[in-house]
């Protein structure tokens, strides 16, 4: 049985040390221009660092220059394509058809990877990007599992189908919106998008006879996330997954935290590798455990297994799980036994810890019974986040590398 590829997003170098500790077979990224996530893009230099890091471990590295280039940005994308082929990414990905051509030309040793920004939702949207030089296609969010069957049984033979399983759904069509330039200034496309569909609405109605006086409509207080989608999640779904023969597995968020990142990509490298092992005793109840933890809005399977799901909207805005949160993240063990964690949210004496360990899904949980300075060893009671990089030494229960994550339960 064929496992597919695990890609895990990196906003920041950081974030790949992350994805990879906790299982990702690769990451992609963006750079500070020509990519949609252009506030959580990396600088050349953590993009050399990443992709170092990526081969040293026998995993690779996907850059994004997505956007929809104008003419006057192409001696842009000409030198970034250039110089990323230089430094050795594995693929770029890529959506505007301009863009494309000027990679196979300026990129010839890197791996052509078509966009879900393309609005790939055919067998043939995919051949015509096969036959201009694509290795690679993520196919649109608004598939079904039948239509992506189709296209998997049916694909030249050369060509990768990657496809989204987990994160945020944007609420226009495979992503192309333009509400935030519209009402912000800021182009989605161009990588600045404000996400007013997650914008929190009030609607009123003016009576013709009336102009000028505006009436609220309220159904209740669900009734103000209009736009806001819930998150997509297809854990439960792997064994149809695996039979689609698709080749890579997506996840979204390279605006999320090392905690988010950790939780998700955790759950996902474990759900592919037992469903591989053990098909017949797969169950994905501890999985989804684990991801309702990190949860940052509902979740849905979107179109996977239905194609008008009416189990899509968030009307809620978020619904973080109010049990857990970010802890911290362990920066360094002393000869002493003392480990250092540098906190994202307070702990104190008596909190409820949890290590997330790479390669095993469960974590180990243990108490804070004591705490100490930093810089002095002496006890102290609690310690609040306040500043950048706050610190504390604790004891932990079990043996620690520099990067685990650590969450607290409230």
């Amino acid at each position: 049985m064929n496992k597919p590829e695990l890609l895990a997003p990196a906003g920041t170098f950081e974030k790949a040390k992350v994805a990879f500790m906790y299982g990702a077979d690769a990451v992609y990224a963006g750079t500070s221009k020509l990519s949609l996530r252009t506030r959580t893009s990396m600088e050349f230099d953590d993009l050399i660092n990443t992709v170092k890091l990526a081969h040293s471990l026998n995993k690779k590295v996907y850059v994004a220059m997505n956007v929809y280039a104008r003419d006057e940005e192409y001696e842009l994308v000409k030198k970034e394509a250039a110089y990323l082929d230089e430094i050795g990414v594995d693929g770029l990905i890529v959506a505007d058809g301009g863009i494309a051509e000027i990679v196979k030309e300026y990129a010839p040793n890197t791996e052509l990877h078509i966009s879900t920004q393309a609005n790939v939702v055919s067998l043939h949207a995919c051949n015509f990007w096969y036959k201009n030089g694509a290795n690679r296609v993520i196919l649109a969010r608004e598939l079904n599992k039948d239509e992506i069957k189709h296209i998997t049984k049916n694909k030249p033979n050369g060509l990768d189908i990657e496809m989204f399983v987990h994160g945020a759904i944007c609420y226009s069509y495979s992503g192309r919106c333009y509400m935030s330039d519209y009402m912000a200034g800021r182009s989605a496309n161009h990588g600045d998008c404000a996400q007013p569909c997650r914008w929190a609405y009030n609607l009123y109605v003016e009576e013709k006879n009336n102009p000028g006086q505006m009436m609220p409509v309220e159904d209740d207080d669900k009734g103000t996330y209009i736009f806001s989608s819930k998150d997509l999640c297809l854990i439960n779904d792997m064994p149809t997954i695996f039979d689609l023969g698709v080749d890579s597995l997506k996840i979204e968020g390279r605006l999320k935290t090392e905690y988010y990142l950790a939780t998700v990509v955790n759950a996902y490298r474990h759900a592919i590798d037992d469903y591989a092992a053990n098909p017949e005793n797969w169950n994905s109840e501890k999985y989804m455990k684990e991801l309702d933890k990190a949860r940052t809005r509902g979740l849905t399977t979107f179109y996977f297994n239905e194609k008008y799901n009416p189990d899509i909207q968030d009307y809620d805005g978020k619904q973080i799980n109010p049990d857990y949160e970010f802890g911290g993240v362990v920066i360094s063990t002393d000869i002493d036994g003392m480990t250092t964690i540098e906190i994202r949210n307070k702990l104190k004496v008596g909190d409820t810890l949890e290590i997330m360990i790479p390669e095993k899904l469960e974590p180990i949980t243990f108490v804070i019974d004591k705490l100490y300075d930093v810089e002095t060893n002496e006890e102290i009671e609690a310690v609040n986040p306040g500043v950048k990089e706050q610190k504390v030494k604790l004891k932990l229960p079990v043996d620690v590398s520099k990067g685990y994550i650590i969450r607290r339960i409230k």
